[in-house]
């Protein structure tokens, strides 16, 4: 007997449609060479891929990687319908955290994960992670796109990324130098950045939509809150050059004391002065629309300080003015006690 294909069950069918996979390769190829150095022995489309490291300039080179994603400011890249801000807010904050190690990158690798696979929202993902690669010196060297029905819903998605860097064991810096007497040097964010959006959402969406323009605000809040997550990078690798940084701090989920007692040697503790710096309209926004408390904001947010650097007190001056030569504020926000 002749057998009848059923066309019900098919893999396209069951919601993965390798067409458009296919094509979604096709039109990233061209974003990721702009990423190349050439070190980059790889194309795309391999199994794996290939980085030739130089280690001439290192006596004992250390990789430093960290992984991360986005969290759920993609849901305001899904409500905008705009996805190129959220690919560099994954790469800047993924070099962030091996760049506060003294590490500076190499290569970049991402994964994405659809409820349904739309090869432009995916093209400008990774617009997004090639644009941020190519401004922090990196290569966007692979990646892995999924396509999973049932997971996600049709129109959403959902991504993380893996940085990869290297230092010279010597010029690693991790706080293990700090000491009490110790100034807390803080530096502006651009917004959130990439953590508290649960909490911001839940607050500003009960009164605003995301074109709303509050009083007082240049851009809607939608915009406003994909502001994109700033990269450290080329600040951090002037301060270390110049200056004997003890600890650098970047400040993500758990907000600032959260995250710079992380580099704390046993026994210390953080004394920070929160009138030191004009907090952001947009915190501000949360906290009055929300009715929140300072301790809980200061939990949550980054509330306008992104960076902390921590120095001895007679560095302090130095540090101030090698930022403002580079036109990056600063605020003495604290010591170490």
């Amino acid at each position: 007997m002749r057998k009848v294909k059923n066309l019900n069950n098919t893999y396209k069918a069951a919601g993965v449609d390798i067409a458009a996979g296919d094509e979604t390769v096709k039109r990233i190829k061209s974003y990721a060479k702009s990423t190349f150095s050439k070190n980059v022995l790889s194309d795309i489309g391999l199994f794996g891929g290939f980085f030739k490291l130089d280690l001439k300039k290192f006596k004992a080179p250390v990789l430093v990687s960290s992984v991360d994603g986005v969290g759920t400011k993609l849901k305001i890249a899904f409500g905008m319908n705009i996805h190129d801000t959220v690919g560099q807010d994954l790469v800047n904050h993924c070099v962030n955290d091996i760049a506060v190690c003294g590490a500076e990158p190499l290569y970049f690798l991402d994964y994405l994960a659809f409820g349904k696979l739309n090869p432009d929202v995916a093209e400008n993902i990774i617009k997004g992670f090639s644009i941020a690669c190519r401004q922090n010196g990196c290569a966007l060297i692979g990646g892995e796109t999924a396509e999973m029905p049932g997971l996600y819903s049709e129109s959403e998605y959902d991504m993380s990324g893996t940085i990869v860097g290297i230092v010279d064991k010597s010029k690693i810096i991790n706080g293990k130098k700090i000491k009490k007497g110790d100034v807390l040097i803080g530096f502006p964010s651009n917004g959130l950045h990439t953590n508290g959006y649960s909490l911001a959402r839940k607050i500003l969406f009960s009164k605003y939509s995301f074109d709303d323009k509050p009083e007082g605000f240049s851009e809607s809040i939608g915009v406003e809150l994909l502001r994109i997550h700033k990269s450290y990078l080329p600040l951090i690798k002037i301060l270390k050059t110049k200056i004997n940084v003890k600890g650098f701090s970047h400040i993500t989920g758990g907000g600032i004391v959260g995250n710079t007692k992380r580099i704390l040697p046993v026994g210390l503790k953080l004394k920070i002065d929160w009138n030191a710096w004009e907090l952001p309209q947009i915190f501000r926004l949360i906290q009055e629309t929300g009715n929140v408390a300072d301790e809980e904001m200061r939990s949550v947010f980054n509330l306008g300080i992104g960076l902390i650097a921590v120095t001895s007190k007679k560095d302090v001056e130095k540090v101030l003015k090698t930022s403002g030569a580079v036109k990056e504020k600063a605020f003495v926000i604290g010591e170490v006690i």
